[in-house]
Parts: structure tokens; C-alpha cells; sequence
């Protein structure tokens, strides 16, 4: 008795669910919408006719006479009826509703069907179809009928179709395959054993016989047998033949109905299991409305006083001001109350729980896949916000406070005090390198802010050291708290202490009177990976002056054309090649590993950045560089002995920029190829900067480089982004230094660090 207490309790909690969006009462013949809402048939094709739509030929309604059994004739009544009389429904759906089957190429395009739906708040396409493709939700059906059975809203009695009208009986039972209701008696003459008849499934007596299974739309009589997670839609096997479906992931319907069973059976216990964190938040909800309803209250009070001390003037903004007051209450309280109602929905034995334990009963597996989408959705959507639960309105009313100092001038345009508004952060200024920096200004709307607050985490990682993963591991990150830096004054700030090649997520917000204002926009900044080498450009070694040009501060270069180039470029037409100049880093280094990052202008001709034995640049500093052999191309690893040891890494490793892009190979180094790091130098090795070896991308704002010393690898990057762009290797047997070379005219910029 307690399990069937149990049951109607459930029962009568899913009611709620049961409800079509349109009619607002018990669903009957429902189909599902392709935003995987169902909704009645009946309904459906009524909203359909009210948009302008063509009526189709609609079905009797199931109580109606016209439909009622036993007014049919004894003769008819002793007979089952045929399948296709008894499918009102699938006729509507095959029927094409909405379909032009003789259109002509000439005519216009097909018209497509736009359903309002209700809980989407939007039109949802149907297609040029109508309803044809819309699939009956038979697991809803079952789920209904269950609960007519079980709660027993004083539904219609259900008679046999096959007793005499003078003494007709109540049916008990009702056949699937005949698609009729029967008697007892009745049932055992027309189901006699040793038939076939009598292996005939039996069901609870119904007005709605539904069909088995379900087919395609189509192709008639196919069964559903795969589900493709790319559309999200059930397919036939002729279905899946088509070409819109290539390259989707297409999964057989079990594999489907067994994961999804699994993930809602998962998600529903998770839900059931925290129990207690759903009553704390109702109780924290019905406490913020009960405080929201005093703290009105008391702004109200206040608001009245102020009003009274400025009387006349202040007479017609008084009316103004405690409407937007009550306002701002109704809205808070309609908020709060609205969450209230959302968590009473995750309850044991509400109507979502509910639903979802009547539909893990279902064992038709396409029919599952079909109606448990939405219900998968919505339990996701549940998990997601009882993991992140924060109050849908602030129960405190500190932004309604009056400023009465102002002089009576200005009382037209007296008005509560407003917190500042989101700040927008300036993207093109925030960068990370040794530090972050994050920069940001008020919109121009906002009122002024006295200060800021600005939070930053690390992505992804939790006390401990274990990363994020699953409902576990993003409720430990939800409970590892914000780090602040309070009170900044300006509108941007610096953030030191940070680990190595993580991704931070930043945000920031403005205080004044009124109190804090809302959060900006999250922005998230990948770390390096590795510490920030901070150095200048070493102007000691034999330099072109005429050509090369130091800053005095030793962090920009630019090659300019001056005689020696000229000259150069007079002898090309005799196979001679263009000069390269170097510029190396003030540093030698001979362990650990370093990460530094430079911009180059994008109207250089070519620029190679990179990486070289600090013995080898000096070597190839003093040899004369105005040469025709291509010996001497830094970018070639014949300058270290490659030829005598072809399974040694290179002297040198550089990436090739120019003409606003950057020259990437297609394989990484190899050692036999005798180059450094596979790309050909356009110049002094024969190819133009239109067709490199490797391939080509836009050149970057910044360019990072990381140095591995002890594994003798370089890796490049996006330094905007940390995207690695392309990793070659190096011989680290010495000191190495950070090089530069100039082929033709062009500029670079070491990246400043943020200290």
C-alpha cells in the first residue's frame, strides 16, 4: 500500500508535465516539435490555421460520438477494425500537411511552416512538410495514459466494442494489434488459443491506440533504427544513405537509448542526492523575498521622508520615484519567487522527478531517444544552475537611496543613485606576459565609480591539483573562491604571483555609493609557459650602420636600404644574393627554460626570428656576408658542420616573417635536410615570399619564442593567443642566444615586459 501510495504521489506531482503549452490541459495525441517540445496535434494544426496556414483534414476528436464504439451496428461490432481506419493521427501526419506534391519547377519555392512554440519563446521551423516530420511522442502517450489509469481525473469509461449495444459492458482490456477494446468475454472469443490471435498484446483500454513502434516519416513502414547526434534527429536506413548526413556521427538507436538512459539515470540521482542543497536554497529564496519585502519597506519609509523635507518641489518626482520603487520590488520578488518556484521543481516528488521516473520505464528505445531529449536538456539546465545558485535579484534596496545635497536647481533631474555599470575590458591593451595587465573603462552611460574591484582564478584547477572534470570536480571549482584586488583606483591594474602556462579568467566591477555595480564580461589570459626572458639588443658586434638602426633603449631595430644593399642588389642579376644582417639578445643562455616575445612590422620584407649558438653568430658576424654562396644563410644548417654529422640539431633555428605573413613548413626539423628548420629562405635560397616551402599564415601581432635548453627545442607562438605555431630544435651543446636576422628592409619590437 505504501509503494502505491508512492506512485499516486508521484502521479499526481507530474501533472505539470503532462500540460500542453497551448491548451493548457492534459496533452492528447502528442507530437514533437523539432525543438523537441510536444505539443497536441489538434493544437497544433489550430495554431497552424491561425498563422494562415492551410487546414488540413483533421482526425474526430477520441470522445467525440463520431468516434464513440459502440455506436457502430452489430455487424460492424463483431468484427475488429482494420488498422487503417484506426489510425486517425498517422493519416494527418502522412498526409503531407503543409506538402505540395505537384509543384512545378516553375512555381515558387516550397512554403515553410513557422510554429510559434510557447516555452521557446520563439517561431520554430517545420519546414515545407508541416507536421509530416514531426514524430508522435508515443512515450508521452504512455506516460499520460498511466496517469489517467493511476489518478483517475474523471476520465470517460471505456466500453467493449463487440457486446451487443442493449447490454454493453465496460471494457477491460484493449488489444494493440487489433487496435480495439474488449470485454472479458469478448476478449477470450476473439483471442481463442491455439490462434495466432492469441499472442496478440494486450493493453490497458484506451480511445487512443498508438502503433508499436515508430517509423519514418519518409519512408513508410521503415523502422527507426539509428539516431544522429549531429541533427539530433531518429534516422531509417535509407535515411542514413543521404548526403546531408556524411561526416555526421551517427550512432545505432540502442547505443543511443543506452547512453542517454544512463546520463539522465546519472543526472536525476545526482539531483535526488542533493536533496538537502535544494531545501537550503528555498529557504535562502523565501528568506531574501521576506527581506526584500522589509528592505522596501524601509527604502520606502526613507524615500517618503526625503520627499516630505523638499515637499513642493519634489512633489511630482515623488510619484515617479515610488512607482520605479515598487517596480524594482515587484520585479525582485517576482525574481526570487520564480527561483523559489524552479527549486520546488527539482523536489523528489515534483513534477520534473517524477516525469523523469515514469519516462526511465520506458523500454521502447526509439521512443525513449525521442522523448528523452528534452528531458535531458531540462535536467542539465537543472544540474547547471544548482551548481552555480546565486539569488535572481538583490533583496537589499542600498541603489534606492536619495542624494538630497543637490542644489534646487536640480531637482528636475533628481533620481535614485545607480551603481556603475559593467565595465568593458579593453581587449587590445589586456595582455599576459611576466604579469597580467588588464585594462578597462566604463561605458559612457554608467554612472561615475569611486573604485574597483577586480577578481581573477586560475581556469580549470582546484586546491590540490586536481583539474576540473565532470559534476564532482566543477562544484570543488565552484567552491575555490574569486581572488580580489580591491579598491583600485584607476581603470586598470597589475596582477603578479601567477602560474606558468595556465589560463586565468578576469573580471571587474565598480563601486560608488549605491554599492558594487555588475560584473564585466569574463576574459580569460593564457600565461606563458614558461618565465619571461628580459633583455636588449646587443649593438657590440660588427653592425652595417648605414643599414641597421638601434633605439637607444635597445628594444627596437629597424634595416633601412643604404649603399652596401644597393650594391648588393646591382649584382643580383649575376646570382648574387641579398645580405642578411643579425641582431642577437644581450643574454647567453646556458640552462632551464625561457620565453620571450617580439612584434614585427608587418611591412618588412623578410624577418627571421629565433635562436642561435652564441659561437656560431659570432663566427658568422665576422665572415663577410656580402657572399653569393648560400653557405653563409643563417636559416642553413651547413654553417654547423651539418654535413659532417647529419643526425646533429642545427646552430641555428629560426621562423621566417614577411609581408604581413609568416613562413611556416609543413613537417617539423629533420635532420637530414641539412636546414635548420626546414624553410628555405626566399632570398638567399631561391624562393619568392609569394611561394615558400612551407606554408603561409597571417602574421601575428606578437610572436612568442620558448627556449628548452636542456631538450635543445624551440617552440613558437601566438603570443596573443599561446597558440603554438611551430616547434624546430637546436643545438644546445653551448651558450645560445636569441638572434634576429633582417633580409631587406624591416622593423621588430622586443615585447615590453608589463613591470
Amino acid at each position: 500500500e505504501m509503494g502505491k501510495g508512492s506512485d499516486l504521489s508521484n502521479m499526481k506531482s507530474l501533472e505539470h508535465e503532462l500540460h500542453c503549452h497551448v491548451c493548457k490541459d492534459i496533452v492528447k495525441q502528442p507530437v514533437v516539435l523539432p525543438c523537441q517540445h510536444s505539443v497536441c496535434l489538434m493544437c497544433a494544426s489550430e495554431v497552424l490555421v491561425a498563422n494562415g496556414y492551410p487546414a488540413p483534414e483533421l482526425p474526430p476528436e477520441p470522445n467525440s460520438p463520431a468516434s464513440t464504439p459502440n455506436t457502430r451496428s452489430p455487424r460492424q461490432a463483431r468484427r475488429p477494425t482494420p488498422k487503417a481506419e484506426q489510425r486517425p493521427i498517422d493519416r494527418i501526419l502522412r498526409s503531407g500537411y503543409g506538402t505540395y506534391p505537384g509543384r512545378r519547377r516553375k512555381e515558387g519555392p516550397p512554403l515553410v511552416m513557422m510554429f510559434p512554440c510557447i516555452p521557446c519563446g520563439r517561431d520554430v521551423e517545420l519546414g515545407e512538410k508541416g507536421l509530416t516530420d514531426c514524430l508522435r511522442n508515443l512515450t508521452l502517450e504512455r506516460i499520460v495514459e498511466r496517469y489517467r489509469h493511476t489518478v483517475s481525473l474523471g476520465s470517460v469509461a471505456v466500453m467493449c466494442q463487440f457486446c451487443k449495444p442493449p447490454h454493453a459492458l465496460e471494457a477491460t482490456k484493449g488489444c494493440a494489434d487489433c487496435r480495439a477494446n474488449f470485454c472479458n468475454e469478448c476478449f477470450k472469443l476473439y483471442h481463442p488459443w491455439g490462434t495466432p490471435r492469441a499472442q496478440h498484446e494486450h493493453i490497458q483500454p484506451t480511445l487512443n491506440f498508438r502503433p508499436k513502434v515508430l517509423t519514418c516519416p519518409d519512408h513508410d513502414q521503415e523502422k527507426l533504427q539509428f539516431y544522429c547526434r549531429s541533427c539530433q534527429r531518429l534516422l531509417c536506413p535509407l535515411c542514413k544513405l543521404r548526403r546531408i548526413h556524411t561526416g555526421h556521427k551517427i550512432l545505432p538507436v540502442a547505443q543511443a537509448y543506452q547512453a542517454l538512459k544512463e546520463k539522465i539515470t546519472k543526472e536525476m540521482n545526482y539531483i535526488l542526492s542533493n536533496q538537502d542543497t535544494v531545501l537550503a536554497q528555498i529557504t535562502q529564496l523565501e528568506s531574501a523575498i521576506t527581506q526584500t519585502e522589509v528592505n522596501s519597506v524601509s527604502a520606502r519609509e526613507q524615500l517618503a521622508q526625503s520627499i516630505r523635507d523638499l515637499t513642493a518641489a519634489l512633489a511630482e518626482r515623488h510619484a515617479s520615484l515610488t512607482q520605479a520603487l515598487e517596480k524594482a520590488r515587484q520585479k525582485r520578488g517576482e525574481a526570487l519567487a520564480a527561483q523559489v518556484s524552479e527549486r520546488q521543481g527539482l523536489m523528489e516528488h515534483a513534477g520534473l522527478m517524477a516525469f523523469t521516473q515514469e519516462l526511465l520505464k520506458e523500454t521502447d528505445q526509439p521512443c525513449f531517444v525521442q522523448a528523452a531529449r528534452q528531458t535531458h536538456n531540462r535536467l542539465s539546465k537543472a544540474i547547471e544552475n544548482l551548481q552555480h545558485f546565486t539569488l535572481a535579484a538583490d533583496p537589499s534596496f542600498r541603489h534606492f537611496q536619495l542624494d538630497v545635497s543637490k542644489e534646487l536647481k536640480l531637482l528636475t533631474e533628481l533620481n535614485f543613485t545607480q551603481a556603475p555599470l559593467a565595465p568593458v575590458i579593453d581587449t587590445q591593451r589586456t595582455l599576459a606576459y611576466d604579469q597580467l595587465f588588464l585594462c578597462w573603462r566604463l561605458p559612457q552611460e554608467s554612472a561615475p565609480a569611486w573604485h574597483f574591484s577586480v577578481e581573477y582564478r586560475r581556469r580549470g584547477v582546484v586546491p590540490g591539483g586536481a583539474s576540473r572534470g565532470g559534476i564532482r570536480g566543477g562544484l570543488a571549482a565552484a567552491r575555490w573562491g574569486w581572488q580580489r584586488l580591491d579598491e583600485v583606483s584607476g581603470t586598470s591594474a597589475v596582477i603578479d604571483r601567477l602560474e606558468m602556462d595556465s589560463v586565468y579568467v578576469l573580471r571587474v566591477r565598480g563601486c560608488n555609493k549605491a554599492g558594487y555595480g555588475d560584473y564585466s564580461e569574463e576574459v580569460y589570459l593564457h600565461t606563458p609557459p614558461a618565465p619571461v626572458l628580459n633583455f636588449y639588443l646587443d649593438s657590440r658586434w660588427g653592425l652595417h650602420a648605414d643599414r641597421l638602426v638601434v633605439s637607444k633603449e635597445q628594444r627596437c631595430a629597424r634595416s633601412v636600404p643604404g649603399l652596401s644593399l644597393l650594391q648588393a642588389a646591382d649584382h643580383a642579376l649575376t646570382s648574387c644574393h641579398l645580405t642578411s644582417d643579425l641582431l642577437v639578445g644581450d643574454v647567453a643562455i646556458t640552462q632551464g627554460r625561457h620565453y620571450w616575445a617580439c612584434s614585427v612590422e608587418p611591412g618588412s620584407y623578410l624577418v627571421k626570428v629565433g635562436v642561435g649558438l652564441e659561437s656560431k653568430l659570432q663566427e658568422w658576424f665576422h665572415l663577410p656576408q656580402d657572399m653569393a654562396s648560400p653557405r653563409y644563410d643563417p636559416d642553413s644548417g651547413h654553417d654547423s658542420g651539418a654535413e659532417d654529422a647529419l643526425d646533429s640539431a642545427p646552430p641555428f633555428c629560426f621562423l621566417t616573417m614577411g609581408m604581413g605573413k609568416i613562413y611556416m613548413p609543413q613537417h617539423s626539423y629533420h635532420h637530414h635536410s641539412g636546414h635548420g628548420n626546414g624553410i628555405r629562405d626566399p632570398i638567399t635560397n631561391g624562393n619568392s615570399p609569394s611561394s615558400p616551402t612551407g606554408l603561409t599564415y597571417p602574421l601575428p601581432p606578437r610572436l612568442g619564442v620558448c627556449l628548452d635548453f636542456e631538450k635543445g627545442r624551440v617552440t613558437f607562438y601566438d603570443a596573443h593567443s599561446l597558440r603554438p605555431l611551430w616547434e624546430g630544435h637546436v643545438d644546445c651543446s653551448g651558450p645560445v642566444c636569441p638572434a634576429f636576422c633582417f633580409i631587406g628592409g624591416g622593423a621588430l619590437q622586443l615585447q615590453e615586459t608589463i613591470a
